[in-house]
């Protein structure tokens, strides 16, 4: 019986993943609001009535999506912030593996990116709970750093959704970069480059910027 059951699961699992599959393939070019069930199920070869199995609606499925476009995202940026090399390495590296990243999930971050600003309520708000969630881990391992002492908890927190910002906005601009335009994936790595450094070179003079009064109060 209970490996009657295994099997089940495995065989329920394995439809699910390929609902999730087909969803991400015909949003290519679609938004998800676009998108109807029966596209989904023909695409995958089951009874509408299946989808139901798996999912409440397609909005249910774009949330599912949400989680595992970006759920592969913790883990990497955990690691780099764990790293205690020179800033400037850190950052390079960090770029790096985001665009090699993106290059291996690029339907994933399609879709993030199009749907970010999108008509499915519950998949903006997916999205937006996901991106607050890394800012909360960002938040902690910036808090565990020395250069974070002295720091107020809010503005350790502003830190955080700065670079998960800068992150998310160098994931999207590696995505819509021409896959066969190396030049176009160097600037942005560039760029971002910059761009992250500033935002630490900001951090470094924050405390001495609030010491004497020239940064801005709130």
């Amino acid at each position: 019986m209970s490996h009657t059951l295994g099997v089940r699961e495995a065989q329920k699992q394995q439809t699910r993943q390929a609902l999730l599959d087909a969803g991400l393939r015909l949003l290519e070019n679609q938004s998800l609001s676009s998108l109807g069930l029966r596209a989904v199920t023909r695409e995958v070869g089951v009874a509408p009535a299946g989808f139901y199995r798996h999912f409440r609606d397609m909005s249910d499925l774009g949330v599912a999506l949400v989680g595992e476009s970006l759920s592969s995202l913790h883990a990497m940026i955990q690691a780099i912030l764990a790293e205690q090399d020179d800033a400037g390495e850190v950052i390079a590296r960090s770029v790096r593996l985001m665009a090699r990243h993106v290059h291996e999930h690029r339907p994933h971050f399609r879709f993030i990116a199009r749907e970010r600003h999108g008509g499915v309520t519950a998949v903006r708000e997916a999205i937006a709970a996901e991106m607050a969630q890394f800012a909360e881990e960002v938040a902690t391992a910036l808090a565990a750093q020395p250069i974070s002492a002295g720091w107020r908890t809010e503005d350790v927190r502003m830190l955080a959704e700065l670079y998960v910002d800068r992150m998310l906005m160098t994931a999207i601009a590696f995505m819509e970069a021409p896959a066969d335009d190396p030049a176009a994936a160097e600037r942005i790595e560039r760029t971002a480059r910059k761009e992250l450094f500033l935002i630490h070179l900001g951090r470094r003079h924050w405390l001495a910027a609030q010491e004497d009064g020239s940064a801005p109060q709130g």
